[in-house]
């Protein structure tokens, strides 16, 4: 039974039985404690946790789920995978243990033919918590499992919670009999490698109190509703109906890996180093696709992170098969579409983003690859060259932490080298690392962010209606306020405070449209200036500010009234973002997608996908057809459709935003055509002229292009003629020769700079010859210190001093030392001879010995050195320094 096979049936299933189908969440947590959504039943926690009522008694959902906490595994075991989908049903104050059971059982248990799984009844085991005796017995009388198939666990392996104070209660678990040939008889207790888990059911039906661990935490009481959550792996399910041993070998994980081996000439089955790295690329191919269609893009933090480190992982094992360092996930991202597609449709409505953002990350790493592979030769080299032979456990943490090399790939590298590696204290400062990220992650977990407030104001009064697209102001009511984080009566004069209304002409901001600002005023009685409006939750929108005079009170009705000049700018912008989009696109290709956005009064930025820069003449281009277009004062027309519609007709839709069954579509003729809820221009003309201020990079894979609309274009434009009349002014030469007029100008001066320093170094090198004539004795050794003038270089500080040292020979010792200030912070450069080094004389000690006291630190190698401060006025006191060091040391 293929994957999306077994998820159609499952939700088939809990839908005849009275579950409402919910569909999977993006992979971006709303909830702001977790990075990623990494269970089944993180969409609904707020449910659980009481701060929203949920829309239904009873849900089934088949979510995508990322888990990397042990990534370093995968691979490697069979059931360790970074990305996995977990099937569940969940009951909010519905049905409780006396449905829960039997629904698993018989999915699990009904033929094929009648809609099933069609597992064997009799290959199937049952855990249950120590004392919950009530499950035991819906499991033996209910259901029919023999007793000697029900087993007792303890708070460790069957009960649940959040790990924070909140909803708990015991699990109940059920387990498939792989067979004899897997390990002894005996059940779950006996061996856990021969029974295998297929779904949890969890009981919520207490609240517990602080502790931390699984099992040393009080149960304070019983819930006042008691809840199902339940959760089946879709890959685990899938390797006991398609008879395989692992979920690698499961229908989408194989055809990834199998396009790997084939790509890499290399056997499935070949080898146990080989087959870890084939599955790793499998699963990593399969997790990196998912993220990036939802909306993740590589970056050195955070989710980025995550996206980036597991398709660096995927890139190593991938050199490890080949044994080149050829470009493969192109193809491999190809393969994961493919394998996926079928249960998640807008992968292929995204492919083209997701290949660019992968291939861009690909072709970025290969560059990283090459420096760090120059950090750890130089290591090497100097591990070497002290006579070591282990590479410092240090430098292996950097190359990690800085360029994203595997351990494995530093032990391999140091093993060509003929070295080993610390691997002691790499451990040890990775579990640092991970020890601060917990500690971190800890100080902030809270189950969830505190949206109770918000919540309960959406679930008693309602979403709030916009006005906006058609109205500026208008009359509406106080549902609640808010300041300081609690819901209040009133707010008064001074202060900062949240107002959610029924209705409002006040857009809040979201997919990149600032929100607007203005006014609510009660008729003689308070006005609060809005200065920012947002959605917690979806569907209520709150108006932030200060009241300005007055009060106001909860259920007063006031006069919402916008800032018009500042929202017509503010949508001029987003209309100019919809047709620089169109552009790119036109000028790149379909893989130009939207990457984010941001629309303010007058000025726009859009963050584009895209392996490489735009040109100036691609710039220039773009921004022709733009004003090309919006000269033609094409009508902006809006309209509501139905989501699969929108997409037939080739509307575009943003990784990352949630759609729901209805949709608005903004479309500018056949032009341009996007999902939007954001405000727009009438038409096209009204923008007047958008300016494109420049190109730059936001990330691997990633541009981004800035841009000026309307009256602020015009003004733009306006300062760069007349910077332009002023040039030409000054130089003496019409408008449209001034580029070859300024080339000359800066050939000039170029050639003139050159000549000064030539004759700058001439003068600093002529001084070498009265320097070494000066040469004063200290004991056996010769020594010169010499203060050149300020403005000298650094360069040419080494080569004076280089100098002086060759006039005096080789006969006894030799030390010179040369200052000067080049640009505001001094430089001192020492140079001794072979004989000084013979004497125990080293320029790097030396250099040292004077720019501490000049502030500051400095080395180099024993002949030459060369250092520098902050403090100029010190350069005299730290020549007199490295002569006092010399006397001592002769």
């Amino acid at each position: 039974m293929e994957t999306a096979e077994i998820a159609r049936r499952f939700l088939t299933f809990f839908e005849k039985n009275g579950h409402t189908v919910v569909p999977s969440a993006n992979l971006i947590a709303e909830d702001p404690t977790l990075l990623l959504v990494n269970a089944g039943m993180v969409p609904f926690k707020p449910y659980f946790l009481g701060q929203r009522t949920p829309p239904y008694d009873r849900a089934t959902s088949v979510q995508k789920c990322v888990r990397t906490i042990d990534i370093d595994e995968v691979g490697k075991t069979s059931r360790h995978a970074s990305f996995f989908q977990m099937l569940g049903n969940f009951s909010f104050g519905d049905y409780f243990k006396e449905s829960a059971i039997p629904f698993a059982w018989n999915l699990l248990t009904t033929p094929v033919d009648e809609g099933g799984f069609g597992l064997p009844p009799e290959r199937l085991w049952v855990t249950v918590y120590l004392d919950d005796d009530e499950a035991e017995t819906i499991w033996r009388e209910q259901v029919g499992v023999p007793p000697e198939r029900i087993q007792r666990f303890g708070m460790a392996e069957n009960y649940w919670s959040m790990g924070v104070p909140g909803p708990c209660g015991p699990c109940s678990e059920i387990f498939w009999d792989r067979g004899p040939e897997y390990g002894a008889e005996g059940g779950p207790a006996a061996d856990e490698n021969r029974y295998i888990e297929v779904w949890n059911l969890v009981f919520m039906q207490y609240e517990r109190g602080p502790g931390s661990g699984k099992d040393d935490f009080p149960i304070l009481g019983e819930l006042p509703s008691k809840n199902i959550d339940t959760g089946m792996g879709l890959e685990r399910l899938a390797t006991i109906l398609q008879g395989v041993d692992n979920i690698y070998e499961t229908d989408t994980l194989r055809a990834i890996l199998n396009r790997a081996a084939e790509l890499t000439g290399v056997n499935y089955g070949d080898s146990e180093r080989s087959d870890v790295s084939l599955r790793v690329v499998a699963d990593h191919m399969r997790t990196a696709t998912m993220l990036v269609s939802d909306g993740v893009r590589p970056s050195n933090e955070k989710r980025g992170y995550v996206l980036r480190r597991i398709l660096r992982r995927t890139i190593r094992n991938l050199r490890l098969l080949a044994g080149d360092d050829d470009l493969y996930l192109h193809d491999l991202t190809e393969a994961a579409i493919g394998a996926m597609a079928d249960q998640y449709g807008e992968l292929r409505t995204n492919a083209d983003v997701i290949h660019g953002v992968i291939d861009a990350e690909e072709k970025n790493f290969a560059d990283t690859l090459r420096a760090g592979t120059t950090l750890f030769n130089r290591a090497a080299e100097r591990t070497k060259a002290a006579g070591g032979t282990e590479f410092s456990g240090s430098d292996a943490f950097q190359l990690h932490d800085t360029y994203g090399f595997p351990i494995d790939l530093t032990l391999e590298m140091a093993a060509e080298q003929g070295l080993t590696v610390d691997e002691a204290t790499f451990r040890e400062l990775m579990s640092q690392q991970r020890d601060t990220a917990k500690r971190d992650a800890a100080a902030k977990k809270l189950g969830n962010a505190d949206i109770s407030t918000y919540a309960q104001l959406l679930d008693t009064s309602g979403a709030t209606e916009f006005l906006g697209y058609t109205d500026h102001e208008g009359e509406a009511r106080i549902l609640g306020l808010i300041v300081d984080g609690e819901a209040v009566p009133a707010a008064r004069a001074g202060d900062r405070a949240e107002v959610v209304l029924d209705r409002t002409p006040f857009y809040a901001e979201s997919g990149g449209q600032l929100a607007d600002k203005g006014t609510l005023s009660v008729d003689g009685r308070g006005v609060i200036d809005i200065d920012d409006v947002q959605r917690p939750i979806a569907g209520l929108s709150v108006h932030r500010g200060t009241v300005r005079s007055g009060e106001l009170v909860v259920d007063d009705h006031v006069h919402a009234a916008i800032d018009t000049d500042r929202r017509a700018s503010v949508s001029r912008s987003h209309s100019a973002t919809h047709l620089i989009h169109s552009a790119l696109r036109n000028a790149l290709g379909p893989s130009a997608g939207q990457a984010g956005s941001e629309n303010q009064p007058g000025r726009l930025r859009f963050d584009f996908t895209a392996e490489r820069a735009l040109d100036t003449s691609e710039l220039a281009e773009v921004e022709e057809e733009v004003n090309t277009v919006l000269s033609g004062d094409i009508p902006v027309r809006d309209f509501q459709t139905s989501l699969d519609d929108a997409l037939a007709m080739g509307a575009l839709a943003m990784f990352g935003e949630k759609y729901g069954d209805q949709v608005r579509v903004v479309e500018m003729s056949d032009y341009s055509r996007e999902l939007c809820g954001g405000t727009h221009v009438a038409a096209t003309g009204q923008l007047g002229v958008v300016k494109l201020l420049g190109e730059s990079s936001v990330g691997s894979g990633v541009r981004r292009v800035e841009a000026a609309v309307g009256l602020d274009a015009f003004r733009r434009l306006s300062r760069e003629s007349l910077l332009v009349s002023r040039l030409a002014e000054q130089l003496k030469a019409p408008r449209e020769e001034l580029p070859e007029r300024i080339d000359t100008v800066l050939t000039r001066l170029r050639s003139a700079e050159k000549e000064v320093e030539r004759l700058r170094a001439a003068q600093v090198l002529q001084a070498a010859e009265g320097l070494a004539a000066g040469a004063r004795d200290h004991g056996d050794t010769r020594l010169v210190t010499h203060r050149a003038p300020d403005g000298t270089s650094g360069d040419d500080l080494r080569k004076l001093a280089l100098d002086v040292r060759g006039r005096l020979g080789e006969d006894r010792p030799v030390a010179v030392a040369v200052a000067a200030v080049p640009q505001e912070r001094p430089v001192i450069v020492v140079a001794v001879n072979k004989s000084a080094q013979a004497a125990g004389l080293k320029a790097g000690d030396l250099v040292g010995t004077a720019a501490r006291t000049l502030g500051g630190g400095g080395g180099g190698k024993p002949d030459v050195a060369q250092g520098g401060g902050n403090d100029p006025t010190a350069i005299d006191a730290a020549l007199r320094a490295v002569e006092q060091r010399i006397s001592e040391a002769t």
